[in-house]
């Protein structure tokens, strides 16, 4: 990592710190500068605004999302890929809760300011759910008339929530619980292996 994706990492870590408590819009330039021990220049050098930087946390946050569920998915069965790709966001959402967090409330906030950027990452993150369960179609696994884009959204929110729910009033409970609580859900949509 070079010096200046060192600084955007501190600058991405302190805008999280500061926004799980206050949300996004109240925090400020000087406020994320001060926590992250960078000059105030430095947040419009690097991002323009408080809007770039925003917009960059959150395309960062999705990137790193979607990297952990495509490689939680690529499992010769799909049921187990579909289970491995549910651990690989319950992981995500307990080592970043302050993202998990800003993308919950940002996302359903109408129309929330970032509403445009979350619309194309929201479609990414809920495309690769999408191909799991299409996955589990193709493997005749799925009950006729699931509609895989509303099941892919579903799963999608329901993942985001129940990790939330986990993390602020059910800590004490373990991931795998958590995500076999999930799998239970699931496992009861899909069709056995024929």
């Amino acid at each position: 990592m070079n010096g200046r994706d060192a600084t955007r990492r501190r600058l991405f870590e302190a805008t999280l710190r500061l926004a799980t408590s206050r949300g996004l819009v109240g925090v400020t330039v000087d406020e994320i500068a001060a926590e992250a021990g960078v000059a105030k220049g430095t947040v419009y050098y690097n991002f323009g605004s408080k809007d770039g930087l925003v917009d960059a946390l959150l395309r960062y946050g999705v990137d790193l999302l979607a990297e952990r569920l495509r490689a939680g998915s690529e499992r010769d069965d799909p049921v187990a890929g579909l289970e491995s790709l549910v651990d690989a966001a319950l992981e995500f959402i307990a080592e970043y809760p302050g993202f998990s967090q800003i993308l919950v409330s940002e996302m359903w906030r109408t129309p929330g300011q970032w509403h445009e950027t979350l619309t194309l990452l929201r479609a990414r993150i809920v495309s690769i759910v999408r191909d799991q369960l299409q996955r589990l179609a193709d493997a005749g696994r799925l009950p006729d008339g699931v509609r895989i884009p509303t099941a892919a959204a579903g799963l999608f929110g329901t993942l985001l929530v129940v990790a939330l729910d986990w993390r602020v009033f059910q800590p004490e409970r373990s991931r795998d619980d958590i995500r076999e609580s999930v799998m239970l859900l699931v496992r009861g949509l899909a069709r056995p292996d024929q």
